[in-house]
């Protein structure tokens, strides 16, 4: 092989790795918390004034990640290479213009090219896109030199197998809670800490001193303005960021009580309880439901049977949304619920649970566990003493976390690996 050949054999390989692990992962983690990038599509669709798209957001969420996914393990195999080098290259002609207007507008901070999982900035994510198009332009023009893993044989079954598992896997994600939780707000999460920075690591700030002096105006720093210079006339001060600090993890817990006024029984503010919450030393249940009107009530009952269980256990039982008072109180007539409401920030409660309605055990301010509304505990599932209850106590999920990984690549890996046996077994022949 010459030279020339081994470079290009080499530069097609490295294409068909970079290519193909991030556009995987990319998928994956997606197809992991498919709310999640429905919520960031809406963001989008909110800065070009498309909101009424928002019913489409989340099929086209499970859409998107599943295309991403299948698109890298594609490269990967060498399924179908002409269509799967091709599909990626209009991928990338795509998203590279807008990765480029999203890194010069910045309509959001965090484009979530690779969901919660691993955040980049915008102009990364441009940077990288471009790396990713230069490789995907290679991978078209020598698609011919991806050697394929399986036979047209039975290429058609493990592609199959891939389009199934990967629609499974969003699907699966999309009904219940994400089986890997890459928010702040996961269980074993110490919401006080996590709100804190230290401050060595925060924002730079300077303030300069703008003087005039023969009619011209000159910028001094805190060190050297001449103060005690009478020749110098006083114009201005400036303080400006010089450096952008590490931000903490959780920057939008806030939680405003709402109490029923004594005239009219109008619901109004009754004062922040952020701190009352995360510093109760025994337990406080929180039922998240950021839009009471389109909140699932199939299992409404459960949340009412749990909050009269904590009232007369005396613990904290708080319903958060961020619907309007007037939607709460005719909410509240029609459904006969009597919780303890409050309000708090609609993308706040988006975050904290990926189901509406979903609930959270805090205790300290550490969140002890989550639950979607299907698996909300019912009377007969709580102990007489909560601290009784396994869910009550703080879980390290890491090892948990392991376990699942190894679960759902097993069931991946393992029925590719009888498709190739089969493949070598019944169809020998070598397609390149």
């Amino acid at each position: 092989m010459s030279f020339k050949k081994k470079i290009i054999a080499l530069s097609v390989w490295l294409s068909r790795i970079i290519v193909g692990v991030t556009f995987t992962f990319s998928g994956f983690v997606k197809a992991v918390d498919p709310l999640g990038f429905c919520y960031k599509i809406q963001d989008y669709l909110i800065e070009f004034d498309m909101t009424a798209f928002f019913p489409a957001a989340l099929p086209l969420a499970i859409l998107l990640s599943v295309a991403e996914f299948l698109l890298g393990i594609g490269i990967l195999l060498g399924l179908y290479r002409k269509w799967t080098t091709i599909g990626v290259l209009l991928f990338m002609v795509f998203f590279t213009p807008l990765t480029l207007w999203i890194a010069l507008a910045n309509p959001v901070e965090d484009c979530g090219c690779f969901g919660d999982a691993f955040i980049i900035s915008n102009w990364a994510t441009f940077y990288k896109n471009v790396v990713l198009l230069a490789a995907a332009i290679l991978l078209v023009i020598f698609r011919h030199r991806m050697v394929p893993l399986f036979s047209p044989k039975t290429a058609w079954i493990a592609a199959l197998f891939c389009v199934l598992f990967g629609f499974g896997f969003a699907l699966y994600n999309s009904y219940t809670l994400p089986v890997f939780d890459f928010r702040a707000y996961k269980i074993g999460a110490d919401i006080p800490r996590l709100m804190e920075v230290d401050p060595e690591e925060g924002d730079v700030y300077e303030t300069v001193f703008i003087y005039r002096k023969d009619g011209k105006q000159q910028t001094f720093s805190e060190e050297n303005y001449p103060w005690n210079d009478s020749t110098w006339t006083f114009v201005d001060m400036e303080t400006r960021l010089i450096k952008e600090g590490v931000k903490p993890a959780i920057e939008d817990f806030a939680v405003e009580m709402l109490m029923p006024d004594s005239l009219s029984g109008q619901l109004l503010p009754a004062g922040d309880i952020t701190q009352q919450i995360l510093t109760d030393s025994s337990y406080t249940f929180l039922m998240i439901a950021y839009d009471l009107e389109e909140m699932h009530l199939k299992y409404l009952g459960r949340f009412s049977a749990l909050a009269e269980y904590a009232s007369d256990k005396g613990y904290s039982f708080y319903c958060l949304t961020s619907s309007s008072a007037s939607v709460i109180d005719t909410w509240s007539r029609e459904h006969k619920a009597s919780f303890s409401f409050a309000h708090a920030d609609e993308r706040m409660l988006k975050t904290m649970i990926r189901s509406n309605p979903g609930l959270l055990l805090l205790k300290n301010g550490v969140i002890l566990h989550e639950w979607d509304d299907r698996d909300v505990p019912s009377l007969e599932q709580l102990p007489p003493r909560l601290e009784e209850a396994s869910f009550a106590r703080v879980e390290n999920t890491s090892a948990r976390d392991r376990r699942t990984l190894a679960v759902i690549i097993l069931l991946f890996i393992v029925p590719l690996v009888l498709i190739k046996v089969i493949d070598r077994t019944f169809y020998t022949k070598k397609y390149k």
